[in-house]
């Protein structure tokens, strides 16, 4: 095989390197895009939790809060019963 058949397959494997070496290179640019993005969700869900977290440490606990109501509800009705 020499001559023009042997550069003929010279030449489409270099073509094909060059469309292998262009594909890759867009799949190497996706999978920097996607890791990019699991990064930034990454970033967003801790800000959530943690934004999650205070929340939670300022929220009154809501039985507490249920049992003090009806204690007051239960001293108004004895001051009222008392007064008559």
């Amino acid at each position: 095989m020499t001559g023009p058949a042997a550069s003929n397959v010279a030449l489409e494997l270099e073509k094909l390197r060059g469309t292998m070496e262009a594909g890759f290179a867009r799949v190497d640019g996706a999978l920097a895009l996607l890791v990019q993005r699991s990064d930034q969700t990454d970033r967003q869900l801790a800000d959530l939790d943690a934004r999650l977290d205070a929340v939670e440490r300022r929220r009154w606990p809501l039985p507490a809060v249920g049992a003090l109501t009806g204690l007051a509800a239960l001293v108004v009705a004895v001051v009222e019963a008392a007064a008559r």
